[in-house]
């Protein structure tokens, strides 16, 4: 289970619980951002080497990010890259914003002792949150894409089993890495469904069903946090894991090229069932855990 220092829950306790005592106010909100955004930056100046691990995975990942942009700009040209560039931009930045304000949450799972460097598992985590970035930087500009490239990000799911396999290895299993993987599996899946859903292969209800699975644990997650200052777990279930595979599965299907129809065909009602009823209990099951958790921090 994460843990954290005394100090460090205390200091969660007392910035939530002004934030309730004014009532949730603008000024409020703009307090309790700027003292968690204070303390990240106190984290960083307190751990150099951890501050240089994601200055050094920043670099990585937006070398990858300017080779994404060089090869969109080979072969879809200036105009569709430029489209592309604001939104791809923003969702890449964010990502690594949000990496550094969460720095001082890379600490080992069972210690709670804080990791001096950002593992293998939560770059490899970030690399797939790239690609979902250049999806979804696609989706909003209005450019369409292509299924096999679709296709080609969809297989970036194996690195959701790689870098649990290489967390656990290392012994670097993080509540950053589980907060990461979350987020990262929430936009992959939202962009492929919302593009699915633009050429209508999706229905929209079945994309609806599919943000559900990850905003009502979240809804409960935030309420939790918000209103009675209790932290949450960000740890995976196995009908969350379950969940990903079918619903990996069923976009394969619906990916399939036209000379598969009568397999497509075939697979794709009993494995939309499936993938519903894996949908609607992975929250569940997620929810229940926090709670189980909650009891017995």
């Amino acid at each position: 289970m994460p843990q954290t220092t005394d100090s460090e829950n205390q200091f969660v306790v007392d910035i939530l619980t002004d934030l309730h005592n004014e009532k949730f106010s603008r000024l409020a909100w703009m307090h309790f951002l700027g003292s968690s955004w204070k303390r990240s930056c106190a984290t960083a100046r307190a751990n150099p080497v951890l501050k240089r691990s994601w200055t050094h995975t920043t670099i990585f990942i937006g070398a990858f990010a300017l080779a994404v942009l060089v090869v969109n700009f080979i072969f879809e040209g200036s105009g569709a890259t430029l489209r592309l560039l604001p939104g791809f931009l923003f969702f890449v930045g964010w990502q690594q914003s949000d990496l550094y304000w969460h720095l001082g949450l890379n600490r080992q799972s069972r210690t709670g002792t804080l990791l001096r460097v950002i593992g293998a598992a939560t770059t490899l985590t970030w690399l797939r949150g790239l690609g979902a970035s250049y999806l979804l930087g696609r989706f909003i500009s209005g450019i369409t894409t292509p299924f096999w490239l679709v296709l080609l990000l969809l297989s970036g799911i194996l690195t959701d089993i790689l870098d649990g396999q290489i967390a656990r290895r290392t012994q670097t299993q993080t509540k950053l890495g589980q907060i990461a993987d979350g987020e990262v599996d929430f936009c992959l899946y939202l962009a492929i469904a919302l593009i699915l859903i633009q050429e209508s292969i999706l229905p929209l209800w079945f994309g609806l069903f599919i943000l559900l699975r990850f905003m009502v644990p979240l809804f409960v997650a935030l309420v939790s946090y918000f209103l009675f200052a209790q932290p949450v777990r960000f740890g995976s279930t196995i009908w969350g894991r379950m969940a990903g595979l079918a619903l990996c599965s069923y976009f394969l299907i619906l990916l399939a090229p036209g000379q598969l129809i009568l397999l497509t065909r075939l697979f794709n009602r009993p494995l939309s069932i499936v993938t519903l009823l894996l949908l609607a209990i992975a929250p569940l099951a997620q929810i229940k855990r926090n709670i189980r958790d909650t009891r017995f921090r």
